[in-house]
């Protein structure tokens, strides 16, 4: 394995910050050899796909977030490595699996040794988050499949429940150091950033994720841009100088930090701005869906690309929150069967194959919305036609590959994995068995196990 240096990750961090280096390498664990990697007095980041901040206060150590399973006993040992203290709180900024999954091994140690356990800090709605994955555990795993290629991903059950929890805002005092925790609503209901004075250090959980805002996420439930936008502007009024994020490298110096926060919350601002002016002119969704952009002057900052969610899926969450489900289109107010508009569109068309194969023709014309259209007619009038089958994967293939965000090429690749495998008759794990390494190795794998591995 290559061996790092401080020095090095900090220049990478500055290239990043640029654009001139990939934010991959920190999201891939590729820094991981240097432990803890020092970012300030008294100040530990532990980088991967989630980072853990840990802090030495001078009585006892304070971890922010704890990452996911499979890192958990590489966390502890890093953490052992940096400071023998003990581990005495630990703050979940929210309650996603990849930041509340690392607790265990502390746990062990403390119980091993006979000492208290470090006590946990949440906001109150976290639990109410664990209690909603407990019930919803069949179609979180099925979704998460599907946007992370993960076809034995299982969604966990059993979960490390806060022992403190609080409702607007609490304050820390650990040694010589203040941790205010602050909830704010964002990409959850249940968010906190931590601000620590004492080191001008903010962590931001996920309320800051180098990319643009995960407002969006199809597949989730409701986000809360407007919200989320006015706790970046709370937080750049902090005077912070490192801003340790829920994801991705941090960001030094007070200067830069104000400009990311403020930013993105002008990149949010100008979203829901947009989409309620519109709405308020009785547009329908899909006249805002397609009006809607980002700002010229946002769009291309290193921090705000759409690698994860994307702005088109944020609008949709705008709709859902002001104006709910119907998207003004009286046909789909109360719509036949999917598979019986499927069947009548293609009996006008010819048959399934004559939609598949005008499917086909818009892909290579670069119409992937309109060949999608067609290819899902197709597939649906005749689920069992193999040669539909196959051009529906190249379809997706093919938006997968052009896809910007990792939620559409989760779903896209899903949905080609699918039919790949029903058009040569093998299973969907078969299937997978041959898709390119890249696409294989998805990085939401690490926020869930399957269950054998539990």
């Amino acid at each position: 394995m290559t061996q790092h240096s401080t020095t090095e990750y900090l220049e990478y961090v500055d290239r990043v910050w640029h654009g001139r280096a990939p934010l991959v390498d920190h999201l891939s664990g590729r820094w991981r050899d240097l432990g803890l990697v020092p970012v300030g007095e008294r100040t530990g980041l532990f980088t991967g796909f989630a980072n853990v901040a840990v802090f030495d206060t001078g009585d006892g150590l304070v971890m922010v977030d704890s990452g996911e399973w499979r890192s958990a006993d590489e966390l502890h040992a890093a953490v052992r490595n940096w400071s023998s203290a003990a581990l005495t709180s630990v703050v979940f900024t929210h309650g996603h699996l990849d930041h509340v999954f690392g607790v265990h091994p502390f746990d062990a140690e403390a119980d091993e040794r006979g000492a208290p356990r470090p006590e946990v800090f949440a906001h109150e709605a976290v639990v109410e988050r664990f209690e909603r994955y407990a019930r919803t555990a069949g179609y979180n795993g099925a979704i998460n499949r599907r946007q992370f290629r993960q076809p034995r991903l299982t969604w966990p059950t059993d979960y490390r429940a806060p022992d403190t929890t609080y409702r607007e805002g609490l304050t820390l005092r650990r040694g010589d150091l203040t941790f205010e925790l602050v909830h704010a609503r964002g990409e959850t209901d249940d968010a906190t950033y931590v601000w620590i004075p004492e080191l001008r250090t903010l962590c931001t959980g996920d309320l800051f994720i180098w990319s643009s805002p995960n407002a969006g996420n199809p597949q989730k439930v409701q986000r809360y841009a407007e919200d989320w936008a006015r706790a970046l502007r709370q937080m750049a009024l902090l005077g912070a100088e490192t801003l340790l994020p829920g994801h991705g490298v941090p960001i030094l110096g007070a200067d830069r930090v104000r400009e990311a926060l403020e930013n993105t919350a002008a990149y949010l601002e100008s979203l829901v701005t947009q989409t309620l002016e519109l709405m308020n002119t009785g547009a329908t969704l899909d006249e805002v869906l397609h009006a809607v952009a980002p700002p010229h002057g946002l769009r291309d900052l290193p921090y705000l690309q759409p690698s994860y969610d994307e702005p088109e899926f944020v609008v949709r969450n705008l709709w859902r929150l002001y104006g709910g489900w119907y998207d003004q289109n009286p046909a789909h107010l109360k719509p036949a069967p999917e598979s019986a508009l499927a069947a009548e569109v293609a009996a006008l068309a010819g048959g399934a194959g004559a939609l598949a194969a005008r499917a086909r023709e818009l892909l290579a014309e670069g119409a992937d919305r309109l060949a999608g259209h067609l290819v899902e007619w197709a597939a649906r009038a005749e689920p069992e036609d193999v040669t539909v089958a196959a051009i529906r994967a190249e379809v997706y293939e093919q938006r997968a590959r052009r896809a910007t965000s990792a939620m559409a090429k989760g779903v896209f690749a899903w949905a080609a994995s699918e039919s790949r495998a029903h058009a040569s008759g093998r299973g969907l794990l078969e299937e997978r068995a041959d898709w390119p390494q890249d696409e294989r190795d998805s990085l939401g794998a690490r926020i869930a196990a399957p269950a054998r591995d539990r």
